[in-house]
């Protein structure tokens, strides 16, 4: 399993309509062999789906961002459980919790995040949690319902990143830790790679050094060679782990 797998992308947006196919191709070629694109409402889960049926490479979650909790009502949570009989669907979110915009109230947030917590227990798939600004109400919640998922584009300190780890959560890094004046080295020094997983969060947080460009799944191969020289590691070996990491939370990718 010495491959790479971008474990949250957003390759449905309109940055890609021109030259989806060469992208994916682009991945491969790095040995990014495979990708899952993350849905943030109803339409772009349909999208990621769409996507994910069209090219073997990609798999999908479907879900509700945190920005979208005020526009959902317990349809959409029908909805996304129906989304979930395609065998390409493989995990619940981009879910959680943002407090840095106001785009819907804690509250309203709060219970969409726990409605998709449920909605992922209940269908024994992982959950892909946003957390912004939020952290001790999210802790709160991880601490209440135990689901088992990812902490995606993690970004909190060291204290942060072992609380979550023992409340069973796995926690994916992006670019931001190749950024000049990041702190995230720290954190991934003292994290297990039993516990990292790989993402680039396309388009948004492009690597150094392609920063104000578009990002792409093939720059996963970049993030894991900058955990790679913080380990004091072979990239080989973040590949392997980081990759198994993955298909075990993520275990209806073949």
């Amino acid at each position: 399993m010495s491959y790479f797998i971008d474990t949250h992308s957003h390759i449905y947006y309109k940055e890609y309509k021109n030259d989806l196919k060469n992208v994916i191709d682009s991945a491969n070629k790095n040995n990014v062999k495979k990708i899952i694109c993350i849905g943030t409402d109803i339409e772009t889960s349909y999208e990621s789906i769409e996507i994910a049926n069209k090219y073997s490479e990609v798999y999908c979650t479907v879900g509700c961002h945190p920005h979208e909790a005020s526009k959902m009502d317990d349809n959409d949570i029908l909805e996304l459980e129906k989304m979930c009989e395609n065998p390409k669907v493989v995990g619940i979110g981009e879910t959680g919790l943002d407090y840095y915009y106001s785009h819907s109230s804690p509250e309203i947030q709060k219970k969409r995040f726990i409605d998709q917590i449920e909605l992922s227990k209940s269908l024994d798939l992982p959950l892909v949690i946003h957390n912004r600004d939020s952290d001790e109400d999210l802790m709160k919640i991880l601490d209440n319902y135990r689901p088992r998922g990812v902490i995606h584009c993690f970004s909190g300190d060291t204290a942060m990143a072992k609380k979550a780890i023992n409340l069973g959560m796995l926690l994916s890094f992006t670019g931001i830790v190749t950024f000049k004046n990041s702190s995230l080295g720290e954190v991934v020094k003292e994290v297990d790679l039993d516990k990292i997983m790989l993402e680039t969060d396309s388009p948004y947080l492009t690597p150094t050094p392609f920063r104000g460009k578009r990002n792409e799944p093939k720059h996963v191969k970049i993030i894991a060679n900058k955990i790679a020289e913080i380990k004091n590691i072979p990239i080989k070996k973040v590949a392997e782990k980081t990759t198994k990491n993955a298909l075990k939370l993520f275990n209806k990718i073949k």
